[in-house]
């Protein structure tokens, strides 16, 4: 996640060149989907806190997980904005060029065991990424039993409260898309698996295991 642990946050780079999704994630997208559309979120959470020090300190996740202690009046926009600094940085770290990365080790065994094989799960992922209505995500993320479990969040509502966590997610928002595949949000979807950072999603998989557990992540 964001090298900016605090206020004021920073926007992330891309961990690949704006192009290197391509056929499946056009370079387009990508520019405005970073350099906009996270640019936003990252401007709008900066400006939310600039009046308030006492909150300068707080972490991103210390944000979305303590929200309500905020003052009423920048809460919704903090947590909104917070929210889409979060799920962006972790999207685009979920995905890489096609063919860098792929299903190995214990994650692959485990989801095997969770939903009986790779394919059954990009079936259910599919359908529960097609069930957002308007915008936001669905995710593969660990229950504190150790269980994968999809989930889905609409706008820019994050696992964060949820005490999961998160594997890797998928934007479904139309901007997410748009350009490329219309609306046409299921080609979109099989087009994403093809760019899933499996070494990414091994990796949060094992520290979960290893050093995260009870919700510290």
């Amino acid at each position: 996640m964001s090298n900016s642990e605090h206020y004021p946050f920073e926007l992330e780079p891309l961990p690949y060149d704006y192009g290197a999704l391509e056929p499946y994630i056009d370079e387009q997208t990508m520019h405005l989907h970073h350099d906009r559309h996270l640019k936003t979120y990252v401007d709008n959470l900066n400006n939310a806190l600039k009046d308030y020090p006492e909150y300068q300190t707080w972490p991103l996740k210390r944000l979305l997980q303590y929200i309500g202690w905020l003052p009423e009046s920048i809460r919704t926009t903090v947590k909104n904005n917070a929210g889409g600094v979060y799920n962006h940085e972790l999207y685009f770290e979920s995905m890489a060029p096609a063919g860098q990365t792929s299903l190995s080790g214990s994650l692959e065994k485990k989801i095997e065991e969770d939903f009986g094989s790779f394919d059954a799960f990009k079936e259910r992922f599919k359908s529960a990424a097609l069930s957002v209505f308007g915008s936001g995500y669905a995710w593969l993320a660990l229950t504190q039993e150790r269980d994968l479990t999809i989930r889905t969040t609409a706008n820019q509502d994050t696992l964060v409260p949820l005490d999961l966590h998160p594997i890797f997610l998928i934007d479904v928002w139309e901007h997410a898309y748009y350009l490329k595949h219309y609306n046409v949000r299921a080609d979109y979807i099989d087009d994403w698996f093809n760019v899933i950072n499996f070494d990414m999603a091994l990796k949060r998989f094992e520290s979960f295991e290893v050093k995260e557990w009870g919700g510290a992540f």
